[in-house]
């Protein structure tokens, strides 16, 4: 019980320090980004190349706020990991989130995908390109580059090769194990970017699916694992602060790709992949709405809803913005809930070993006091 204690208290100060500081940061990163105004085009096209003329109407007024806030989330997440190594190293701590293997892989992801979705943001910013941003085919082309270099390194370097389905058990799948992981982050990455369309709406989904992935990380002894997914929720929290509509600024291309890409990256490492679909549903309930549309579109020549991703059809509908995000909070809570109660199943069924035990990626050292 007491261990317990200790680890809800680590998560606590990591997760209340990352957040204080963002505070700080978030007011002057907004003021660099109006100084040098990275504000938002709103995009005319979708993606089968039809001019968007009732979601331009809607979000008009939101032109010119300024974006690429999701730098300001990851980079916060990057200077407390680095923090921590620094006060490991002055001894104020006895070990840094940066020492531990199992924390390398979901910051390389949140750094890397963050990078493609800022020169994405940029492109908007500068109106660059025919959809003022990276094309679909080449940014989908390099985020199925990247899920091709993870998947083969958790599968070559690391020997994942089976998966964990609720009540079922262990999966088999060899070497299919690369392109399911492929498709795991590049479907959530996008599920994420797609969602992030109202003020509030995608960080507050994130909250909740990273506070969920905390909790079972450390129930798996992941610990340090957890306390990353603590400093997420930090940088959130500092985001949301300011994400409040109506918002000072969006967290971008660069904040939804990357942190969809972490979510999914987390979920595989920690063999809780099927839990996903319950704390991102509202992710891809909305991502599958656009899919829907696209296919009605294609095969019965009309729209399915009046504006895809779906939130927009409750817009012109004449939801406000504020009772979508909060409805569709709620909806969230619910299936993270949910998903949390099958993350307890999966860890407690008895036919279960951590796929982990002898790989490099996962630290099962004794928890030790980190604060």
């Amino acid at each position: 019980m007491q261990d317990w204690i200790n680890l809800l208290e680590q998560v606590f100060i990591y997760t209340s320090v990352t957040f204080v500081i963002g505070l700080f940061i978030m007011p002057w990163f907004i003021s660099i980004l109006r100084k040098y105004k990275i504000g938002k085009n709103i995009r005319e096209e979708s993606l089968d190349g039809k001019k968007t003329a009732l979601f331009s109407a809607l979000h008009a007024k939101k032109s010119g706020t300024p974006t690429m806030g999701g730098l300001a989330i990851w980079g916060l997440v990057l200077v407390i990991v680095f923090l921590s190594r620094l006060l490991s190293f002055l001894g104020v701590i006895e070990s840094s989130l940066l020492q531990r293997s199992e924390v390398y892989l979901p910051l390389f992801t949140l750094v890397f995908v963050g990078i493609l979705g800022a020169v994405d943001d940029y492109c908007n910013v500068k109106g660059i390109g025919k959809t003022k941003g990276l094309s679909f085919t080449l940014r989908s082309s390099i985020l199925l580059f990247f899920g091709l270099l993870g998947g083969l390194w958790f599968y070559l370097k690391l020997g994942y090769t089976h998966i964990t389905v609720p009540f079922f058990g262990l999966i088999e799948m060899g070497w299919f194990y690369v392109p399911f992981f492929i498709l795991v982050v590049f479907f959530t990455s996008n599920a994420v970017n797609v969602a992030d369309g109202l003020d509030g709406l995608a960080g507050g989904l994130l909250l909740m699916s990273f506070s969920v992935l905390a909790i079972l990380a450390i129930m798996r002894d992941h610990i340090f694992l957890g306390l990353f997914c603590g400093v997420i929720v930090g940088a959130l929290l500092s985001f949301l602060w300011y994400n409040a509509p109506p918002a000072q600024f969006y967290m971008g291309d660069t904040g939804a790709f990357s942190l969809g890409a972490c979510l999914a990256v987390i979920a595989l490492m920690t063999d809780l992949v099927f839990i996903l679909p319950f704390i991102g549903f509202v992710f891809f309930f909305v991502m599958g709405s656009v899919v829907l549309q696209l296919f009605w579109k294609k095969y019965f020549k009309r729209k399915l809803f009046l504006i895809a991703p779906i939130h927009h059809h409750f817009e012109q509908k004449g939801w406000s913005e504020s009772a979508i995000v909060i409805r569709f909070w709620i909806i969230g809570s619910m299936f993270c809930l949910l998903g949390l109660l099958l993350g307890v199943v999966v860890l407690n069924q008895q036919n279960i070993e951590y796929m982990y035990k002898n790989s490099d990626i996962i630290d099962d050292s004794p928890v030790v006091n980190v604060i």
